[in-house]
């Protein structure tokens, strides 16, 4: 039976690229994003092509195990004609795409999924990924040796350990099942996306009950307001909803929506100067699939970086701990520098040092007993000196105690 949901799609270059490459589609029942990759105008080849493809499958399905075999060999077929288009046009070399696709069967999901675009689901005010990258930090967070949050910062994080390339005719392809129900609200997105907005932020925006085109396009604002360092491909599916839409005319986005047979023209060369230097996106190349032996070397690359930032944390814990010392002698050596007149059991007392103390460590140390007596003081003179009187040198501490020692002779 056809969906009964609601959607939308949208698509924008973003603050650095020169053009889309990524792509996407929302039809009736068929829901995919793709982002390419290769050069200027290979990648658009790439997510266009595999969104031509895959558009021929938006249609009803009497299983889920039909439209799982459908989406599994259209990709497949993908990848074959990537490879056919390279032989035709050898400037694409290395091009390809991720495809993260979704087709509604009743009341199941049937997902496909290859490359580092996400599927998310919120349901009951949760969010969660339900596609997993194929890069190589997620390699590093399943193992423990990263954290998800130290992934979103990682230099390797666009490198993709499977994609769909001009090299590999049978490309390994995450293929499954999900139970979805009214209320659901899909999200397919290129890394664009999820690499610049966090999980918090898609959650909000897709809590907020507005309809999928208004929501596409709070996500993508938050995206741009983040930089936007890639292109930004969002499609949102709600199940049911306040206007199910049992028919209507898919809506095709990025570079898939040019018009079949008009070519891609050649980036020109931008101009750059002192004062004006040419934008490069963020963490190019974006996305590559490397060769066999790479990924050793990539571990071996991020063992030599967790070893310098060990080395870096603690050279600079010490160099902390080193100022904290010096700024302590410093402060301790000033502290000597001032003398105060005070009693002890029984006698008045020249400090040197502060009355205040750190703890139970005490900033001042007896410096000269006067060997006046408390007890020849008035009470109001011998409260003033338990109090202590603060002196600005020792001859002012000395000057203090002649006064002192004068007002115990007259109380005699």
């Amino acid at each position: 039976m056809v969906f009964q949901g609601s959607s939308a799609a949208i698509s924008h270059t973003g603050k650095v690229r020169s053009n889309n490459q990524d792509s996407g589609y929302a039809g009736s029942n068929l829901f995919v994003v793709a982002d390419g990759m290769g050069g200027h105008a290979g990648g658009d080849v790439a997510s266009s092509l595999a969104i031509t493809r895959l558009e021929q499958l938006d249609q009803p399905y009497e299983s889920t195990i039909a439209a799982e075999k459908a989406l599994g060999d259209a990709i497949s077929d993908t990848a074959v004609e990537l490879i056919d288009t390279v032989q035709l046009r050898p400037e694409l070399a290395g091009m390809g795409t991720t495809v993260s696709a979704m087709i509604m069967v009743d009341d199941y999901a049937v997902i496909a999924h290859i490359g580092d675009s996400r599927i998310y689901l919120f349901r009951d005010g949760a969010l969660t990924q339900i596609t997993t990258d194929h890069t190589f930090v997620q390699r590093l967070v399943d193992s423990g040796r990263i954290t998800p949050e130290e992934a979103r910062y990682h230099p390797r994080r666009s490198v993709l350990m499977r994609v769909l390339g001009d090299m590999d005719p049978d490309p390994e392809i995450d293929t499954f099942i999900m139970p979805t129900q009214h209320g659901d609200r899909w999200l397919l997105c290129s890394d664009g996306l999820s690499g610049v907005v966090d999980e918090p932020h898609i959650a909000k925006a897709l809590g907020l009950g507005l309809a999928p085109g208004r929501t596409a396009d709070h996500l993508l604002k938050q995206a741009l307001d983040g930089g936007a360092p890639d292109n930004v491909t969002v499609v949102i599916v709600d199940v049911g909803g306040q206007h199910p839409l049992f028919s209507g005319t898919p809506t095709i986005v990025g570079s898939a929506s040019n018009p079949v047979g008009i070519e891609v023209p050649a980036a020109s060369p931008r101009r750059s100067s002192w004062l004006h230097p040419s934008r490069q996106a963020a963490n190019e190349p974006t996305h590559f699939e490397p060769a066999p032996g790479f990924l050793e070397e990539l571990i071996e690359e991020d063992r030599r970086r967790a070893r310098r930032r060990r080395v870096g944390w603690i050279t600079g814990v010490a160099l902390v701990l080193v100022l904290l010392a010096g700024a302590a002698w410093l402060g301790y050596q000033w502290t000597q520098t001032r003398y105060f007149v005070g009693a002890d059991d029984d006698t008045v007392v020249i400090y040197q040092g502060v009355q205040q103390s750190i703890g139970p460590i005490s900033l001042s140390t007896p410096y000269e007993d006067t060997e006046i007596p408390l007890d020849d003081l008035s009470d109001f003179a011998r409260a003033t000196v338990e109090g202590t009187i603060s002196a600005s040198s020792l001859p002012d501490a000395r000057r203090i105690v002649a006064d002192i020692s004068e007002l115990a002779g007259g109380s005699q």
